[in-house]
């Protein structure tokens, strides 16, 4: 982690027009149809179908991030939707806003492989040959992406596009676990601390209508209102246009 962070600051000393449309693209493919789309909006709470091949190419994406495999990360979620903000949350700020942003990750219980709690949260996952090959080795498609990328450009667009890239990634999201349960409004009285926040909603594609998630978790739509920009939902609108997505699960309000 420590590496990371300090390759990504070398970055920055290679900027280039080329790397930055790189890394803005790789954001969106990952934090935005891996993450947001595919590890929180359909594995974890199942707001919409899709067909198989597409759901895989959505898990692998998400793989990028370097947030742990599908399983790990759709248990985890679960758990804590079922104890958010109380005792047994595996991150909730009323434990620290540094716990909450990161310290779980570094200090917490991280069970990235096989472990009884995904089999008891992510059942569905679990008993599936690829999220079990993909949570055990989510970080071989990265490394073999990033190799290439170093072999045919060189260092700096490794950099941009997987280092900076990835601790960017790591942030934003791990933002909406500490941020959105700490600042903001909030729409609905839910049973937790979740809150609103545009600006998390801008660097994470919509995830930041947090307090209308926890109210709200199947929908695959955060913003629910005109003016609550929401990336990802604006995504499923197209590829619903498109026939590869259906039975897409919106909030009533």
């Amino acid at each position: 982690m420590a590496a990371l962070h300090v390759i990504a600051f070398g970055a920055l000393f290679h900027f280039s027009w080329r790397n930055l449309a790189v890394l803005l693209l790789l954001h969106w493919v990952v934090v935005g149809l891996g993450i947001s789309i595919g590890y929180h909006r359909l594995l974890t709470h199942r707001g919409f179908k899709t067909s198989k091949g597409f759901e895989y190419f959505l898990a692998l994406c998400g793989s990028f991030a370097l947030e742990g495999g599908p399983i790990f990360w759709i248990a985890t979620h679960r758990v804590h939707h079922q104890h958010s903000d109380k005792d047994g949350d595996p991150h909730t700020p009323r434990d620290g806003g540094f716990w909450a942003h990161v310290g779980w990750v570094l200090f917490g219980h991280r069970p990235h492989n096989a472990d009884p709690i995904e089999s008891k949260y992510a059942p569905d996952l679990a008993g599936d040959p690829f999220y079990r090959w993909l949570t055990n080795w989510h970080w071989v498609p990265m490394t073999v992406v990033g190799l290439l990328m170093i072999a045919l450009d060189g260092w700096a667009l490794a950099a941009w596009g997987m280092c900076l890239r990835i601790v960017m990634g790591l942030h934003f999201t791990w933002l909406v676990n500490s941020a959105t349960h700490m600042w903001g409004t909030r729409r609905f009285d839910t049973r937790d601390d979740s809150k609103n926040s545009w600006w998390v909603a801008i660097l994470t594609f919509g995830e930041g209508w947090h307090n209308n998630h926890h109210a709200h978790p199947v929908s695959a739509r955060h913003g629910l209102a005109w003016w609550e920009v929401d990336v990802s939902w604006m995504t499923l609108r197209v590829l619903k246009t498109l026939g590869v997505v259906w039975d897409v699960k919106v909030a009533k309000t």
